[in-house]
């Protein structure tokens, strides 16, 4: 025999025996099993917990206590936790709220101004050219319509102030000879209250000018970190961005980033709707003024446009100082006059202007609005009814792109459907 047919040889006897060896093993299994059909090997019982509602438990005390309670008390201390961070969180930021306010105003102009840097971009400026152009015509905008405003006021406060003399003798005159019928040793005597009033409160409304002062230092601070940071949003806006999202994590940079750009998109919509109701609320009430001669009509329409940057609040109470300026000057009838138009201003703007335009800009039912500006109001005042709204149509935007999911990519294209535009 060859030694190629002792190889052969010795192959196929090793098949044979790996053969044999596979079916021995599945016979034992098949009786196996059928023994464990028969109930001749028991199946081992399953382990089962003494008390269901203690599987997040580590102790038999927990067990003991109601489910219930126990999902009560973990809510509560998180909540807690949650409490006190977010205290902790708001301290910190009142501590530093002189860089933190400038810069919240900075960048709802950075929004406003966005726009009109994109077309000199797109004319082919330079973007230190372009963003210098756009902010310095935007502040020479602001300090003509401030110096326009205060002229006016300038030149027409004798007639308004010999108006409000006027006006006080007639409040007097109804306060003697109308319903309430006072007298006039009562009258004195109320003026004489006022003025002690004052007397003995000047301490307190010396030092209130003196912190006043240390607000105008403030308030000049602020502006000027305001231009910085306009400046620098403006120009360099895209790269702070990358950098801030480059400090995430790498599996969630694509997911901020993308919430990111959804929210600044968002505050540049929100602030062209606001400018543009509040150029119609101030065109409104000011066209009114100037029909029944109002004085004031500009800064009182400028009042207006300014106070419409605070929704639902911000244009009412503008309007109303319109109103105190026309029952000064011109009497009930045309107080009377100009409260109708503001009514009807305000009317037009939440159930026209609001839903039409802010609705496609800014998805946010008015509730949270109020309570938004309601808490900015108390937190920082103006300023934080100015910033309220549209941070929360900020996070609104963030918190729904972070919970999205990300898409799938799209799945490649078998080479073997490509249709080739070219023959072979």
């Amino acid at each position: 025999m060859s030694r190629f047919q002792q190889l052969r040889q010795r192959l196929r006897q090793a098949y044979e025996t790996g053969r044999e060896s596979v079916r021995a093993a599945r016979e034992r299994e098949r009786i196996r099993r059928a023994e464990d059909a028969d109930g001749l090997i028991p199946e081992p019982e399953p382990v089962r917990p003494a008390d269901d509602g203690a599987l997040s438990t580590t102790s038999r005390d927990d067990a003991d206590v109601p489910r219930a309670l126990r999902i009560a008390a973990a809510w509560s201390w998180r909540l807690i936790v949650i409490g006190i961070v977010g205290w902790a969180l708001l301290r910190v930021l009142g501590a530093v709220r002189i860089v933190i306010v400038p810069l919240l105003v900075a960048l709802l102009l950075a929004a406003l101004l966005a726009p009109a840097v994109g077309w000199l971009l797109r004319a082919r400026f330079p973007r230190t050219l372009a963003t210098a152009v756009v902010l310095i015509g935007g502040l020479a905008a602001v300090v003509g319509t401030l110096t326009l405003v205060v002229n006016q006021f300038i030149v027409g406060l004798p007639e308004l102030s010999s108006s409000a003399a006027a006006g006080i003798g007639q409040i007097q005159n109804w306060l003697r000879d109308g319903p309430l019928n006072l007298s006039d040793g009562q009258l004195n005597r109320y003026i004489e209250a006022g003025q002690s009033w004052i007397n003995e409160n000047s301490q307190a409304l010396t030092s209130g000018a003196i912190s006043t002062a240390g607000t105008v230092v403030e308030l000049f601070t602020g502006a000027l970190l305001v231009l910085f940071a306009t400046f620098f949003f403006l120009r360099d806006g895209g790269r702070i961005w990358r950098f801030l999202v480059g400090l995430f994590p790498v599996a969630a940079r694509w997911r901020v980033d993308d919430a990111g750009r959804a929210s600044w998109l968002t505050l540049v919509a929100y602030v062209r709707a606001t400018v543009l109701v509040a150029f119609i609320d101030a065109m409104g009430i000011g066209i009114a003024l100037v029909l029944f001669d109002v004085p004031f009509a500009f800064p009182l329409a400028a009042l207006v446009f300014l106070g419409a940057f605070i929704p639902i609040v911000g244009a009412t109470l503008s309007g109303a100082v319109a109103v105190l300026v026309a029952l000064v000057d011109g009497g009930w009838v045309t107080a009377l006059i100009i409260f109708g138009a503001v009514i009807v201003v305000q009317q037009v703007e939440g159930n026209v202007l609001q839903p039409w335009i802010m609705g496609r800009a800014v998805a946010l039912h008015p509730l949270p609005v109020v309570l938004a500006v309601t808490a900015g109001v108390v937190l920082e005042g103006i300023v934080g009814a100015l910033v309220a709204v549209p941070l929360i149509a900020v996070l609104n935007t963030a918190v729904r792109r972070l919970a999205r999911r990300r898409p799938d990519p799209p799945s490649p294209v078998p080479e073997a459907v490509v249709v080739r535009s070219t023959p072979p």
